[in-house]
């Protein structure tokens, strides 16, 4: 056997479909969090955009939670657009005022996500810091401004671990059902450098390590060792030869709902990839009688399939009804 598979033992998550997830972290969490929100999932995906280092997603979280933090005191205009620090770029807008209304309502929108939720998704990217230097904190994007605005920095490990501590103790009172669950991206960053890349990795998988130790409530996905080891290749990487390509996202999804997701999700996975492809099946004839049969038919199978599960599917509908000739 030429290959090193990663196998993940069962786990007592045992999701449904029903149950909350929020994903927060890196671009993998977009990967992990896009597909469960495809598949109908209860899942709140990346409410702050996507946000690399640790110290930035504590600070999310625990703002979130009702811990004090000042965003007004932490925003920036460049070029006729305000941006704030502790967010992606693409929370934004020409209006500052605006700006702080979208992020009071983002947080108050994944308040209530984590506090109904069974499952926190953390994934994290790197442990490469900015620092502003007129604050002294680390930034959760620079937004593109000069680099002279910002000291770069490898953050320790003590710092990281003990953010980190004191964020899931606090989601503990918060929610203490919330499970979560920790990974590291498998994206490398080389413009870093490989080796400061491969230092930065090392410590967010040890932290993920010595985090799962103390809090039970906390475990580890291997989705960067499955990327490394199970598949060491480069035909599983995008043009760039940094992101992973769609057939290894697949890989990793499989190997996630197959150790987190209870028995009667993964049956629903079959029957809503059925139901997938036959939404978006484009005819060479599509006025045809058989055609019309057929997405008469996908109609009732969806309605059905939505009133078993509780399911919206509003979008899928329109879609099909848009091509039915009355």
């Amino acid at each position: 056997m030429f290959r090193t598979e990663v196998n993940i033992p069962a786990s007592d998550l045992s999701l449904t479909l029903q149950d909350g997830m929020v994903t927060i972290g890196s671009c993998f969490a977009e990967v992990i969090g896009g597909k469960l929100l495809e598949n109908k999932a209860n899942v709140l995906v990346n409410p702050f955009g996507t946000v690399f280092n640790p110290l930035s997603v504590c600070r999310l979280l625990q703002a979130t939670i009702g811990q004090q933090h000042s965003f007004e005191n932490n925003l920036v205009q460049h070029d006729g657009i305000w941006y704030a620090y502790d967010l992606h770029s693409s929370l934004s807008s020409p209006n500052r005022a605006e700006l702080l209304q979208l992020i009071s309502e983002r947080l108050e929108h994944t308040n209530k996500a984590l506090k109904q939720a069974k499952l926190l998704i953390i994934t994290l990217g790197t442990a490469i810091g900015y620092r502003l230097q007129s604050t002294g904190e680390v930034v959760a994007n620079c937004h593109k401004l000069p680099a002279r605005q910002f000291n770069r920095e490898l953050l320790s490990i003590e710092t990281i671990q003990a953010d980190f501590e004191n964020t899931l103790a606090l989601l503990r009172q918060f929610n203490p059902k919330l499970q979560v669950l920790l990974t590291v991206s498998p994206v490398r960053h080389i413009k870093e450098t490989i080796e400061t890349n491969s230092v930065s990795k090392a410590m967010l998988r040890v932290l993920c390590h010595q985090l799962t130790q103390p809090f039970q409530q906390v475990s580890y996905f291997p989705a960067f060792e499955i990327m490394m080891d199970d598949l060491r290749d480069y035909r599983f990487y995008g043009r760039d030869m940094v992101h992973p390509t769609a057939v290894a996202e697949d890989y990793i999804w499989d190997k996630f709902t197959n150790a987190y997701l209870d028995k009667s999700f993964l049956v629903f996975l079959k029957e809503w990839e059925k139901m997938r492809r036959a939404v978006a099946h484009r005819p060479f004839h599509p006025q045809s009688e058989a055609h019309q049969s057929f997405l008469n038919k996908t109609l009732q199978q969806l309605h059905a399939l939505s009133q078993r599960y509780s399911l919206d599917i509003s979008e899928e509908a329109q879609v099909l009804q848009r091509q039915i000739i009355l």
